[in-house]
């Protein structure tokens, strides 16, 4: 079996160290927001080029404290991308706002940038654009829109962590620094990934830094002093050795997953496969192809014991939760993908035989 990503075979060599570690913890008994979580919060603040970082449960979390954080009118309009994963809507639900919805590029993971301009109102206060599958959305040019409109740029990077900002031509700034806030997820598949659900939320804002911490923390940064309606939404110390140690590595992984997918981009050769154009420095979270055949494809899969995934099946305004919200839309370029995408494995440690094997499989379909 090809395995769509094996995460304890990516970790092993950390494995003594973090049992270590974990010991250590339970004799000092600093389980939540303590030192280690202190330490990694340094850590991806400085890997990312940013002055603050300020951990949280998970990646929908990551998201609605940092809307909430603006404090803005209810029922105020969000921009996405219409092909995401469900969290980046619901976090705009749950902060009392209205996500309002554009389609991706032609061919691309990104929102389109020359269709954010048509969806601006007086009520829009947010863009949140999402950097698909480690491929990174166009922030120059969405903050050129933005000039000196009252409206916030926050990027969902959850499936960004290492990737650099293409817009900036030959600058070195990495995701989670270009934004007025940024937000992560370590879901456990992700490119950096706890053995849980975990989240962090980056700024260069001393002011929202002030009140992200406090909202992650029910309000509160001090004992039974509460400023805020918060959430109860903390890092926990076993996660945070856990990313500590993994976050030395991500660098290295993700070059990794970027030569698989030159080589995937260079052998896959067939007529029914149409691949993406990824940004110049994705770090392929995922590496999706799209084609009209895709049953014979995962049939093909299964049968020579391929893992597979689809990000996402549906666009965010057929999930069913969200109909409401959204009424009859159809965004053509968001639909292909949900139609005709399919994940194949980009685990950073395939060999390559199993490479060579799943690009035979798709070259034959």
């Amino acid at each position: 079996m090809i395995q769509f990503f094996d995460i304890y075979k990516q970790d092993k060599k950390i494995h003594k160290h973090l049992l270590d570690d974990i010991i250590k913890l339970f004799k000092k008994g600093d389980f939540i927001l303590g030192k280690p979580v202190s330490r990694f919060e340094k850590n991806f603040s400085k890997f990312c080029g940013v002055k603050y970082a300020i951990s949280c449960g998970n990646g929908t979390d990551a998201l609605t404290i940092a809307l909430k954080s603006l404090n803005l009118p209810n029922n105020s309009e969000v921009i996405i991308p219409a092909m995401t994963y469900c969290s980046t809507a619901f976090s705009i639900i749950n902060a009392n706002l209205k996500p309002v919805l554009v389609d991706l590029s032609k061919l691309k993971s990104t929102i389109d940038v020359d269709q954010i301009k048509k969806k601006i109102t007086k009520k829009t206060k947010v863009i949140l654009p999402v950097h698909l599958y480690g491929s990174v959305a166009n922030l120059k040019e969405i903050k050129k829109i933005i000039g000196k409109k009252k409206i916030y740029l926050i990027d969902d990077c959850a499936q960004a962590h290492g990737a650099y900002d293409d817009s900036l031509n030959n600058c070195k700034k990495r995701i989670g620094s270009s934004a007025d806030i940024s937000c992560f997820s370590f879901y456990p598949g992700k490119n950096l990934g706890a053995y849980g659900d975990a989240g962090m939320i980056t700024t260069n804002s001393k002011k929202f830094y002030n009140i992200i911490k406090k909202i992650r923390n029910l309000g509160s940064d001090k004992k039974f002093m509460h400023n805020y309606v918060g959430l109860n939404s903390r890092l926990d110390s076993i996660q945070a050795l856990v990313l500590n140690r993994k976050i030395k590595n991500l660098d290295n992984l993700n070059k990794k997953r970027q030569k698989i997918a030159k080589i995937y981009l260079k052998k896959i050769i067939n007529k029914k496969i149409t691949k993406l154009n990824y940004s110049k420095n994705c770090v392929f979270h995922q590496y999706v192809i799209l084609t009209k055949k895709r049953n014979k494809l995962i049939n093909l899969f299964k049968k020579n014991k391929i893992q597979y995934g689809l990000h996402y099946p549906k666009t965010i305004y057929q999930l069913s939760a969200l109909k409401k919200y959204f009424g009859n839309q159809k965004l053509k370029n968001s639909e292909i993908i949900a139609n005709n995408g399919i994940s194949i494995p980009i685990d950073p440690n395939l060999k390559k035989n199993e490479i060579n094997k799943i690009i035979k499989v798709i070259n034959n379909l």
